[in-house]
């Protein structure tokens, strides 16, 4: 089988399904192809920061998404021997140190908007098994298998890789990436918060560990440990309570939260940190986006954030370039040329941050 269309976007995370959003609402031909058949896979980023509220305000998306989702944080706290030694607060009163939308509820939300125009395709479910090129070596688009099992050829004048850090676009374009190891993994449960507790971000060493506390929409929890760099598997071996007692006597007013909702290994999610810069962002035809050209680190919640400006830039170098019926190479390559350079401040800042960890403590 074979379907023609503008533009394919190949991964329906927040930067993806945002770009074809934006693409449909002015009217271009869009196909969002993605894995999941369900939207909002747990425990990704999850946390705006003054850069992605901006972008969704500015084109009106922010206050498209359920309410009860939209959470602001009203401060940063840093605790030590179960007492806050250092305290970030907004800019503004009316400020917050950082905004927990659910990914599901994000992703639903642009969803809806982009499923109102009849130019707008989804395709959840659906796997990437390669790409198409002209006899020039320029991308033309891809070949997909669906969530019915057929083998379907979608062409297109665009092919943007938007499919996270472990990109099959980046992989089968050949495109080079240079990863970094940051020695340290990271393990996430989420519990209940407990009555009362305020929309706050908290961070503490207890027993040489660090551990970290993200207040999440609908009353939740969300807990981080640092461990060693593949250290899980012999983790694995030890009593779990040995981290549960940790955080505990870290915070104690989590205890029975945690006594109840964390009962065995299951209860935790692994995630690998690592940060990766792509060789290049842009080959004739195709263009990588998100994770799947910087790879970031969860410290400072810059992913999410750097992903949604990627998709916004984009968004405006296609339409300019479709709109006036010029070739779309120059585009491509303008969003390098335009993020690239921002997108490895941040890098470094987190880098930074990450080295200069302790100092927070030191007051």
């Amino acid at each position: 089988m074979e379907r023609q269309t503008e533009i394919c976007i190949v991964g329906g995370g927040p930067a993806g399904t945002l770009l074809a959003c934006l693409l449909a609402r002015r009217g271009a031909e869009v196909v969002l192809i993605e894995k999941q058949a369900i939207p909002g896979p747990s425990f990704r980023g999850e946390i705006l920061n003054g850069d992605g509220e901006r972008v969704l305000k500015k084109h009106g998306l922010l206050s498209k998404i359920a309410p009860e989702a939209v959470l602001p944080l009203i401060r940063l706290e840093y605790w030590e021997n179960k007492r806050v030694v250092k305290t970030i607060l907004p800019d503004t009163e009316e400020g917050n140190v950082g905004i927990h939308i659910p990914q599901a509820d994000l992703l639903h939300a642009l969803l809806a908007e982009a499923g109102q125009y009849p130019n707008f395709t989804y395709m959840p479910g659906t796997t990437v098994r390669g790409l198409l090129q002209d006899r020039n070596g320029r991308y033309t688009g891809a070949t997909v298998r669906t969530a019915q099992g057929q083998d379907v050829q979608i062409r297109s004048s665009v092919v943007v890789g938007a499919d996270g850090r472990y990109s099959s676009v980046r992989r089968y374009a050949g495109i080079p990436s240079i990863t970094e190891g940051h020695g340290y993994d990271l393990l996430w449960a989420r519990i209940p918060a407990p009555e009362g507790w305020e929309p706050i971000m908290c961070s503490t060493i207890q027993d040489g560990q660090q551990l970290h506390l993200f207040t999440q929409a609908r009353g939740y929890v969300q807990v981080g440990w640092n461990i060693k760099e593949d250290s899980y598997k012999e983790l694995r071996k030890r009593p779990f309570e040995e981290l549960t007692e940790t955080l505990i006597a870290a915070f104690p007013r989590l205890a029975p939260s945690v006594r109840q909702h964390i009962t065995s290994w299951q209860d935790f999610v692994l995630l690998d940190i690592f940060s990766s810069r792509s060789e290049r962002w842009a080959r004739p035809g195709l263009v990588l986006i998100g994770d799947a050209a910087h790879t970031m680190t969860p410290t400072g919640a810059f992913g999410l954030n750097e992903a949604l400006c990627d998709a916004d830039v984009l968004h405006e170098e296609l339409l300019t370039c479709m709109e006036s019926h010029q070739s779309v190479e120059e585009p491509l390559e303008r969003l390098e040329q335009r993020r690239r350079g921002d997108v490895e401040r941040r890098q470094r800042e987190q880098l930074d941050m990450e080295t200069t960890y302790a100092r927070n403590f030191n007051i």
